[in-house]
């Protein structure tokens, strides 16, 4: 009896070696698909681009683009949520989908961002900018401001669509600013900024990476930018913070997300890759080329910041009753 039970023990045991999860094994064995919440040719293309032949070099399989565009980024966002968490199925999300919309549409939004995702490298900021068209009067943030407060909600604003990047940014300056302004939405940054350059409206807090042709030509005059350092783009710009209005920090991003109970040697293993594509010379120059700057940190570093951002967005949000249509 003991050497039956010694050779079934023997059989379970190599059973057990045999028979491991996928993700136990090299990884990443097989192409990774990329859901991208946007329409192709955006920003996501040359970040998933550069990380896809970095994979090629480094591994020997490249990252493959899902355009999922739709639903203000939920539906990708969805689409992640249900995947299989083993590695094989990311999305390079935005702050819009990922912050924005679950605080602004709690009934539509079927996902909880800080529970069903998880951050796992990539993930690159950039700030807006104060844009103005040059026939409005104002030198500076502080002018800026003074002319607002002369004619409550007589300045316009425009956005890129009630709930977005632009739109947020311009809520949280009236707030922090303590002025009224009167929100223009429009359907897509490009019709919003062909606006405020021709005059229809007078300014937006547009991304940088976008504005900056306008801002070269001397079509749009730019007063301050909203992250918390200046632009390596626009390094003779100040920020909002040191111009008039300290503690402004407001900075759009996207980064890479793996679905919630990916384990975490997988998640450690891309934001280790990732970083490390970045930090080549090639990593850098696109960073530079896109006004992007990278937020370095573990997967639990990344989540950190995904909350305190939550948390800020969230109490604007609520606080200044913003809703979408």
């Amino acid at each position: 009896m003991k050497q039956v039970i010694k050779a079934l023990g023997a059989v379970m045991a190599l059973t057990l070696a045999t028979v491991q999860p996928a993700w136990s094994q090299a990884y990443p064995a097989a192409p990774i698909k990329v859901i991208i919440p946007t329409a192709p040719g955006g920003l996501s293309d040359p970040v998933v681009r550069f990380l896809s032949d970095q994979f090629q070099r480094e591994f020997g399989h490249p990252m493959v683009m899902d355009y999922r565009a739709g639903g203000g980024g939920v539906i990708a966002t969805q689409g992640l949520v249900k995947a299989a968490p083993d590695g094989y199925t990311l999305m390079l999300g935005n702050i819009g989908p990922v912050i924005f919309t679950p605080a602004l549409n709690p009934k539509v939004v079927t996902y909880n961002a800080l529970k069903d995702i998880v951050p796992v490298g990539s993930l690159v900021t950039f700030g807006n900018a104060v844009l103005l068209n040059p026939a409005v009067p104002a030198k500076n943030v502080t002018e800026l401001i003074q002319l607002a407060r002369q004619k409550p909600g007589s300045i316009n604003f425009a956005s890129s669509g009630n709930g977005q990047s632009h739109h947020l940014t311009g809520e949280m300056f009236k707030r922090m600013a303590g002025v009224e302004m009167t929100h223009v939405p429009y359907k897509g940054s490009g019709p919003a900024m062909t606006d405020v350059i021709s005059g229809q409206v007078q300014m937006m807090f547009g991304n940088i990476p976008a504005a900056l042709p306008f801002i070269k030509q001397g079509q749009l005059k730019v007063l301050a930018v909203t992250s918390p350092r200046r632009s390596s783009a626009l390094p003779d710009v100040p920020t909002v913070a040191e111009s008039g209005l300290p503690g402004f920090n407001v900075v759009s991003w996207v980064g890479m997300f793996a679905p919630a109970g990916t384990p975490k040697a997988i998640t450690d293993r891309l934001n280790e890759a990732m970083e490390k594509a970045w930090a080549t010379p090639e990593g850098q120059k696109l960073l530079a080329s896109l006004a992007f700057d990278l937020v370095k940190g573990s997967p639990a570093e990344l989540s950190r910041f995904m909350e305190n951002e939550t948390n800020r967005w969230g109490k604007l949000i609520r606080e200044a009753n913003i809703k979408v249509d």
